[in-house]
């Protein structure tokens, strides 16, 4: 009972918001930058990890990019990301990340409540994404997510698999004006079969993920840039709540930014440096502390995050 339990807290540790629900892992954020900001990136094309928010975004790249963002959370919790996208000319995009979760350090114990060896749990989802732009302005885009959620027991491993699907329309009907709308985590679970754990009694069942339904927007206005979006988080029968995520980024010189938002009941702050590489300002690095309150995982996030455009 004491493994199971240990488990159970570990895993609801990872969520912000709706932390009984499954998937807790792909609501927390990827990069640096959109954290700062509140995390309200469902109509901005981030730097490297732009599919994540919304896929129709890399239908809009006019460069390849990769990234790679880092957490540094407590708890003995790790969380990171890496991506590559790029534009198909001339009117296509294509992506594929990788997003890995987990808690280590976790002291097994057998059925009499004696200690065994050290566990750890993980999450991990694979996004394929490909998007098409219908005008010069407007795209529509789709993410395909292969998970595996791995859950270590004393003698044996149980792993639930799945797959799960997003799609997002994104207009540009000005340059510094965004608008877009995604559905986050739809027809999304884990099957899981647990006859191994549980010696031939165990039954095979599904955990649904709940389904997000977001809109958003951004807007420039001289060196302020302001992101920002509402969304409704809902399961096969009921509404569970509404989440309101925005944020701001002020350039005060051409590579230098500073940022602040709210989001996923979160306060964070941020900074960011466009620098050069191989080519003029063809690389990012961006840092992020957002303030954890919840009670499980009380504490500051450090988040960083490197992008590269080639």
């Amino acid at each position: 009972m004491h493994k199971y339990l240990i488990i159970i807290i570990t895993s609801l540790s990872f969520a912000a918001d709706y932390a009984g629900y499954s998937g807790a892992f792909l609501r927390m954020g990827t990069s640096a930058r959109s954290l700062a900001m509140g995390s309200g990136f469902t109509a901005e094309i981030d730097q490297g990890f732009a599919a994540y928010h919304n896929p129709a975004s890399v239908a809009f790249l006019n460069k390849r990019q990769i990234a790679f963002s880092y957490h540094a959370l407590n708890l003995d919790r790790r969380l990171m990301m890496s991506s590559i996208s790029t534009g198909l000319p001339p009117t296509a995009g294509l992506g594929v990340a990788w997003v890995s979760s987990g808690v280590d350090n976790i002291q097994g114990r057998s059925s009499a409540g004696y200690k065994t060896q050290i566990l750890s749990t993980s999450e991990d989802a694979i996004f394929i994404s490909f998007a098409q732009r219908i005008t010069p302005w407007l795209a529509l885009g789709i993410n395909i997510k292969i998970l595996k959620h791995q859950l270590p027991m004393n003698e044996s491993q149980l792993a639930g698999k799945g797959t799960g699907f997003d799609i997002g329309f994104m207009a540009l009907p000005e340059e510094k004006l965004n608008f877009a709308f995604v559905i986050q985590d739809l027809n999304t679970n884990y099957t899981w079969n647990t006859g191994q754990v549980f010696e031939g009694e165990g039954r095979v069942y599904k955990e649904s993920f709940p389904t997000v339904y977001r809109f958003g927007t951004t807007f420039t206005f001289q060196r302020i840039y302001i992101a920002g979006d509402i969304g409704v988080v809902a399961n096969q029968d009921d509404i569970l709540g509404t989440i309101i995520r925005f944020g701001g980024e002020y350039r005060f010189s051409e590579n230098y930014f500073v940022r602040g938002g709210f989001g996923n009941s979160r306060f964070s702050l941020g900074a960011g440096l466009n620098f050069t590489f191989l080519k003029i300002n063809d690389a990012f690095f961006d840092y992020a502390v957002v303030i954890e309150p919840h009670s499980v995982s009380q504490g500051l996030i450090h988040v960083f995050t490197y992008a590269f455009n080639f």
